[in-house]
């Protein structure tokens, strides 16, 4: 893109600014990609400098590597400009897939970095449990009244109510409303399954991916600002919603979701109940460590490369349980984490807290799920399973996403078309509907 000015008869040519930004950072991801972390790292400001030296980027880089593939190229950039940090969001291909590579510039350094897997735009296709002639859907803005509104869908049943329903609560990562993993859309799956089933649902978009340029640099972040708070709100909205039965409201957690339903269900005395999808139990620290581990086992062989992953994890793992509240942020292999957020969760045992709860529960699990396990499962079951209020479930064929797959579970499957399984939707609407 170029600007030109006339004067004198002469045609001037000048540079879009943002065109430089993104052509000297695409530069910079290609050289990274290549095995050159340097230049990238040497553009760190102060704070990136000391949370995410070279070292760890370089490990960091190579866990995107072995879970997207070989890295093929930089599809497209765009750029995005709030609160005096300045965004180049990269599209890369890689074989598996594509990930989306997000540099934040203050000035002329970079104050933020982050890969994660990106939305793969395709048409959705919906699960043959879903009857679009049973259901509407509309716009909605859930609010929790501290300047972070966040926009969302309402999945209504057909007819006159009033009808129970269901706040859906992401898991970890800056997720949209319909939790894309590839071209997989989960949360969709359940909206459209529950609504089509009776059950009328709220899904939106996650605070850090709405607002994520003005999280970036804040040093005081945690569990309820990124989702209890606006979990709570969207509960609220609904009991404020024509058709809806305000008595019956209930929260719907998956992963890091189903990990904070207790304490959702303790910020809101009122709910019907919580349904934990795959809640993790062990912390996110440890659940890193046994994923990576998992990892570079599951094909049968470690390489020197992997065992480096894994100390790393095993290193970054000590790092937590010895932080202090003003530490720096946490990166590499836990992405970008302050001190306040993990600090926030050190201690925290989530069937505890929710056996001090007096609310119905429904806790489903998937049997190949390698990132929350059997093991949280049975913590759960441990905690919770003489409670005539609290019903289990687990699915031999199913992974993390509740799609079903046969042998163990890797995080390519996640890139193949898939549809939340039936019986989970069935058994959701069930045990919501018997309430």
């Amino acid at each position: 893109m170029l600007r030109a000015a006339l004067a004198i008869g002469l045609l001037t040519l000048q540079p879009d600014p943002e065109v430089i930004l993104a052509a000297g950072t695409r530069a910079l991801v290609e050289a990274l990609f290549a095995g050159r972390p340097a230049p990238l790292v040497a553009k760190f400001d102060e704070r990136m400098a000391q949370a995410l030296p070279e070292a760890q980027l370089a490990v960091a880089v190579t866990t995107v590597v072995q879970q997207a593939g070989a890295f093929k190229t930089v599809a497209s950039t765009r750029t995005s400009q709030r609160d005096g940090v300045r965004a180049v969001i990269l599209t890369c291909d890689f074989a598996n897939g594509p990930v989306e590579v997000t540099v934040a510039w203050r000035g002329d350094r970079i104050a933020g970095l982050n890969m994660r897997p990106a939305a793969v735009v395709a048409a959705y296709r919906p699960p043959a449990y879903s009857d679009t002639t049973t259901f509407t859907e509309s716009a909605v803005t859930v609010d929790a009244g501290t300047g972070w509104p966040l926009p969302g869908t309402l999945t209504m049943p057909a007819g006159d109510g009033p009808f129970p329903a269901v706040v859906l609560v992401h898991g970890s990562g800056p997720g949209d409303r319909d939790e894309t993993v590839g071209p997989n859309r989960p949360f969709r799956d359940l909206a459209w399954g529950l609504a089509s089933r009776g059950i009328a649902v709220l899904r939106y978009d996650k605070r850090t991916l709405v607002h994520r340029q003005r999280i970036a640099p804040l040093t005081a972040f945690t569990v309820r600002d990124e989702a209890i708070d606006d979990a709570v709100a969207a509960a609220a909205l609904l009991r404020t919603t024509p058709k809806v039965h305000a008595d019956r409201v209930f929260v719907l957690g998956h992963s890091l979701g189903g990990m904070l339903a207790p304490r959702i269900g303790a910020a809101d005395p009122r709910l019907g109940g919580l349904i934990v999808l795959a809640g993790a139990v062990r912390s996110l620290e440890d659940s890193v460590v046994s994923q990576t581990t998992y990892l570079a086992e599951v094909d049968g062989t470690v390489t020197p490369e992997e065992r480096a992953q894994i100390a790393e994890a095993e290193a970054v793992a000590v790092k937590v349980k010895a932080l202090k509240p003003g530490d720096p942020p946490v990166t590499g292999v836990l992405g970008s984490a302050p001190a306040s957020y993990l600090v926030d969760l050190r201690g925290y045992d989530p069937p505890g807290a929710a056996k001090a709860l007096r609310v119905p529960m429904f806790i489903l699990q998937g049997e190949r799920d390698y990132q929350v396990t059997m093991d949280d499962f049975r913590a759960w079951r441990a905690a919770l399973g003489e409670r005539p209020d609290v019903r289990f479930a687990s699915y031999p064929a199913l992974n993390h996403l509740f799609t079903a797959g046969s042998g163990k579970s890797r995080p390519a499957e996640y890139l193949v078309e898939a549809h939340v399984d039936a019986q989970v939707v069935t058994d959701i609407a069930d045990w919501v509907r018997g309430r």
